[in-house]
Order: C-alpha cells, then sequence, then structure tokens
C-alpha cells in the first residue's frame, strides 16, 4: 500500500507545508473552544443535572481522544487534505467517502451561517443602530478575505484568535475555583460554596440516562479536534508534527473542558443552566466583576471569529478534497499560487451564505434541517474514523508490511477503534428519546442515504 498522493492533478498549482506545531496545536484546540463550550455547557448542565454534566464532559474527551488516536494513524502514514473523507473512501468504501466528506462540509457550511449572525447581533451591544445583516456581511468578508490570502496567514489568525480564548478559559477556571473555595466573592458572599451543589438534587435528577442522550450535543462540543487530520496535508514534518498536536491538544482539551465544567456545574444550579444565556457571563455576573458582560461579549466574539476561520477552512478543504478524489468536477481542483484552492473557497462561502440565508428566512424548515445534519454529522463523521482505520490495518498487513513500520500506531489495536463505534452509535440511538436532538436522526439518517443512492448512481452512468 503506497501513501496517498495529496495532489493528484498536474498542472493546477500545489497546497503549501507552511503549518507548523504551533499553528496546528492552535488550530485544534481553538477549533474546539467555541459556542458548544461556551453556550450548550448550560444545556448540558440541565439537562444531565451539575454531576452529570461532568460525567458527560469526561466520557466525551475520553471519545475525542480515542477518536484521535484513530485518526492519527492514518494521518501520520498519508498526510492528504481531506483526511479522514479520504480514508473513508479507500478503506470503506468510496460512497462512504463521498457521504463522510458532504457531511462534514454541511456540518461547517452551516456553521459559517450561523456564526456571521452571532458575531454580528454580539457587535450590536456596542452599535445597536447598525443592522445585523452590515456585520455579518463585514465578518464573512474578514474570514474569506483571511482564508484567500494563504494558508499562513489563516495559520496565524486562527492562533491570535485562539490564544485570546485560551487565556478567557484559563481567567475563568482560576476565578471560578477561587470562588468555590471563598477566595472570590460570589453572590453577594465570601463563603466557600464548595461541590455541594453537585449533588443538590441526586447525582443524575433526570436519571442517568439522560448523561447518554446529551452525549451528541457533548460530541458536538468537541468536534474541531479533528481539524489536526484536516490540515495534514499543509503541516510542516508531519510525522512528528501529527502525533505531537494529538497528545498535546487532547491533554489540554480534557484540561480546559472538564475544569470549566466542574466551576459551572458548581456554581450553577439545574435551574439557573439552559441556553437563553450563557453560561459563563452568569457566573461572571455573580462574581460582581466589572464589565464582565463586555468582556464576555468580546471573548465570545472571538470564539465565533475564530469558529469562523476554522470552519471555511475546513468546508474548502473538504470541498477540494471531493474534486481531487474525481467525486465532483474536477475544476474545482485548481489552486492559486499562494497555495489556496481559490475555487473551493468560494463555493464553500456560497455554501455559509445559503446557510446565513436559510437561518434568517426559514428557521423553522430548510434550517432546523441543516442544523440536525450538522449535529448528526459530527458523530458520523467520527464513527467514520475507527472503521477506516480497521480497514486500513488489514490492507497494511495484505500488503505484507510489518506494524514496526508505521510511523505512529494506535495502541491497544483492535480494541480501541470497536470501543469507539459502540460508544459512538450508542450517542446516536440515544437521541431517539430525546425530543431536542432527534431532528439529527430524521434529517441525518436520509442525507446519508441520498449521498449513497447519488454516488451508486454516477458511479453506475460511468460503468454504463
Amino acid at each position: 500500500m503506497q501513501e496517498l498522493e495529496n495532489h493528484n492533478f498536474t498542472n493546477q498549482g500545489e497546497l503549501k507545508r507552511k503549518m507548523s506545531s504551533r499553528h496546528l496545536f492552535m488550530l485544534s484546540l481553538g477549533g474546539v473552544i467555541g459556542t458548544g463550550l461556551f453556550l450548550s455547557s448550560g444545556y448540558t448542565i440541565s439537562q444531565a443535572g451539575p454531576f452529570g454534566a461532568i460525567v458527560a464532559y469526561l466520557v466525551g474527551a475520553l471519545v475525542v481522544y480515542l477518536v484521535m488516536l484513530c485518526l492519527g494513524e492514518m494521518a501520520v502514514q498519508m498526510p492528504v487534505s481531506g483526511s479522514f473523507g479520504v480514508y473513508a473512501s479507500k478503506f470503506i468504501s468510496p460512497a462512504a467517502g463521498f457521504s463522510v466528506t458532504w457531511l462534514y462540509w454541511i456540518c461547517w457550511a452551516v456553521a459559517l451561517g450561523t456564526e456571521f449572525i452571532g458575531a454580528a447581533i454580539l457587535m450590536q451591544r456596542w452599535f445597536p443602530d447598525i443592522e445585523i445583516w452590515v456585520f455579518a456581511t463585514f465578518f464573512a468578508g474578514l474570514i474569506f478575505a483571511i482564508n484567500a490570502l494563504s494558508v499562513r496567514a489563516f495559520a496565524e489568525a486562527e492562533f491570535f484568535f485562539s490564544s485570546i480564548k485560551v487565556i478567557a478559559i484559563v481567567v475563568f477556571i482560576v476565578l471560578g475555583f477561587g470562588a468555590i473555595f471563598g477566595f472570590v466573592s460570589f453572590d453577594g458572599s465570601n463563603e466557600a460554596v464548595l461541590f455541594s451543589n453537585l449533588t443538590q438534587n441526586g447525582a443524575f435528577p433526570n436519571g442517568a440516562f439522560a448523561v447518554l442522550t446529551v452525549m451528541l450535543a457533548v460530541n458536538y462540543a468537541f468536534s474541531g479536534t479533528e481539524l489536526i487530520g484536516i490540515a495534514a496535508g499543509e503541516t510542516k514534518d508531519p510525522d512528528t508534527t501529527i502525533p505531537h498536536a494529538i497528545k498535546t491538544t487532547v491533554f489540554r482539551l480534557v484540561i480546559f473542558f472538564v475544569l470549566t465544567m466542574i466551576v459551572l456545574a458548581s456554581l450553577l444550579s439545574i435551574n439557573e443552566a439552559g441556553v437563553t444565556q450563557a453560561p459563563f457571563v452568569v457566573v461572571f455576573d455573580k462574581m460582581d466583576i466589572p464589565y464582565a458582560a463586555d468582556i464576555m461579549n468580546f471573548v465570545v466574539l472571538t470564539a465565533i471569529l475564530s469558529a469562523g476561520n476554522s470552519g471555511l477552512y475546513a468546508c474548502s478543504r473538504m470541498l477540494w478534497s471531493l474534486s481531487n478524489e474525481g467525486m465532483i468536477s474536477s475544476w474545482v481542483v485548481k489552486i492559486d499560487n499562494r497555495g489556496v484552492p481559490m475555487r473551493a473557497l468560494v463555493l464553500s462561502m456560497v455554501g455559509a451564505v445559503l446557510a446565513l440565508v436559510a437561518s434568517k428566512f426559514a428557521p423553522d424548515t430548510i434550517f432546523i434541517a441543516l442544523v440536525s445534519i450538522a449535529g448528526f454529522a459530527v458523530v458520523g463523521v467520527w464513527l467514520s474514523i475507527p472503521i477506516s482505520l480497521l480497514g486500513f490495518r488489514k490492507q497494511w498487513i495484505k500488503d505484507g508490511k510489518s506494524l514496526d513500520e508505521l510511523k505512529f500506531k494506535t495502541p491497544f489495536f483492535p480494541y480501541i477503534p470497536y470501543i469507539v463505534i459502540i460508544i459512538l452509535l450508542l450517542s446516536l440511538v440515544s437521541v431517539a428519546w430525546d425530543s431536542d436532538q432527534r431532528a439529527g436522526l430524521i434529517f441525518g439518517l436520509p442525507f446519508v442515504g441520498f449521498c449513497y443512492l447519488y454516488h451508486y448512481l454516477k458511479s453506475r452512468c460511468k460503468r454504463g
């Protein structure tokens, strides 16, 4: 089995390996620390309870670590732009790769539409007289310009955005534990609240099964870590950079997410948590920190721009990968002299604008379907990674190669891939019992079926 080429077309330009370990680390970390942590953490607490939410995020952290171990083995051996979509195509089936890539593209395209609107809404706090569409257009143009300059410009911007978020999370954790142990005033008192709130209404006030039903939302909160794989094709020295990024990123994710959830769950009751307000803002307000709302408004704005920056990058590379693998028109595969797949970038931006329009004018029909598919897509994409690894190892042995030749090996193979598959399947099935997330299955499964049918008919037409 030969390593996959990063570009299957000649005279169409080349992607440039301009990302360092520093960029890759912040890309993955920044792609995860976004609205999933800043906003949906409140939903998780309200549904699973404070203690149940911590358990859910611990399980989520374990799952994302195991998924990244599976991805790491293939990404180091075959560092291509498109990553898991290419692996699914080669080691599961071409139809699976086609479906996985479109799922991931839609996931980020939808996210982009909502992020431009979200950023514009946040700006209205400071500029209430300016209409939302003005700022939405401005931020869309800004993110497009950053991605269009070069992969290095994208990486440097993401490093800047992510640094602000990371600093904010660290400050929040320090002040939060200060409030828990009585060193920081909380709710007008300096009394240590400790961890009594975690089990005030019982460890699992809505039942232990609630922890399972929120796993789709938790997994979605961790989405973005897989950007390590997508960026592999544009990373310097992937043999050492990717394993290092996986280990350091996941370790810090566990610290950031789990410690943040411990703080939120300890300081917010199940009745105070939800999705109407950012839980971080609620906690900061209770600490009587001056300008807390403005500070968090800026941090969340940065988080949204960071997610938009990463999202457009992911969209363009997945669309380019579809073209590179011959699944859509080869017209899209063109790369300019700065190493940017400009045609894929423009088409991804069109998808983002359509999602933005749908969210504005058809939130109860088209947009809810897109959002549901996006939530379903994250778990679907992750599910393809351990399945692809099983096929990769089988092909590796079939080609007569020794496991010692692998530059990075997933430990405890094949147990880890099978464990990941079981956990992700359980999280998908469990949402059938949650009316708020059930739409993900209702819209997601038919979409995958449509992708398989389209690919089958297209392949048949080519043969016939």
